[in-house]
């Protein structure tokens, strides 16, 4: 009994209470301004996960339905059914291209007759897809502001809590008179606790919006070629009827 004690003494020689380096011992002793750094870093990496989750979930659901609504396009079905089917009430970007080019063509056509020139209504065609997938594109695209600004800004914010609490930590010591590893080490572990929690927000979320804006690029230049050539059949088909 007696040689534990002594060996206890030896390991910390001043007396000092040996601190929690447990993670939510070190988040329970750090100076508030580390704890709301730690909260705030923690929220934003819990809304990465979820944006990156509902991102992933979007775009593959949008694919799925692209390639189901352009078997049935190149099907060689009535191009009206197709629309009374899907066009009118899209419910995926695909669709919803399709809808606004049949939409206007419709309305065109009806107006005009067979008077207007096929490049004047290829206009308008064009015009009405390229709103439509910007509106579409700019939907998908919802909160990739976010991840980006996590990504570039989170390991800075970790960062200002890691300064902060080793300037609390080296407050401390001055006034305690004791710059042993006791007292500066766990200080020093609570700042840089903040930084790691930092990297675990950063990291995913500049990996996400990486991997995900090249899938939202793939995707717009997949309704952009649905688009070209959609207008050219829409096209023929006006110089036809004229």
């Amino acid at each position: 009994m007696d040689q534990a004690v002594d060996a206890t003494n030896l390991a910390n020689p001043a007396g000092i209470p040996l601190a929690d380096l447990s993670i939510p011992g070190l988040f329970m002793q750090a100076d508030i301004v580390v704890k709301l750094v730690i909260i705030g870093l923690l929220f934003a990496s819990v809304w990465v996960w979820a944006i990156v989750f509902e991102k992933v979930t979007a775009l593959r659901r949008a694919a799925r339905a692209a390639d189901a609504f352009e078997d049935r396009f190149w099907s060689g079905g009535s191009l009206d059914e197709l629309y009374d089917a899907e066009g009118a009430k899209p419910t995926h970007p695909m669709a919803a291209v399709f809808g606004a080019a049949m939409g206007e063509w419709r309305r065109t056509l009806r107006a005009t007759g067979a008077d207007l020139a096929g490049s004047m209504v290829r206009d308008r065609i064009d015009r009405a897809m390229n709103v439509t997938i910007q509106r579409e594109v700019e939907r998908l695209e919802r909160w990739m502001v976010f991840l980006a600004s996590v990504g570039s800004s989170a390991t800075f914010v970790g960062l200002f809590g890691t300064v902060w609490g080793i300037m609390h930590t080296f407050t401390a010591i001055s006034a305690q008179h004791n710059t042993s590893l006791a007292t500066v080490g766990p200080g020093i572990a609570e700042a840089l606790f903040a930084t790691a929690i930092g990297l675990v927000a950063a990291i995913p979320a500049t990996l996400a919006y990486n991997a995900l804006g090249t899938n939202l690029a793939r995707f717009t230049g997949r309704l952009e070629g649905f688009a070209t050539e959609f207008g050219a059949i829409l096209s023929r088909q006006t110089e036809e009827r004229s």
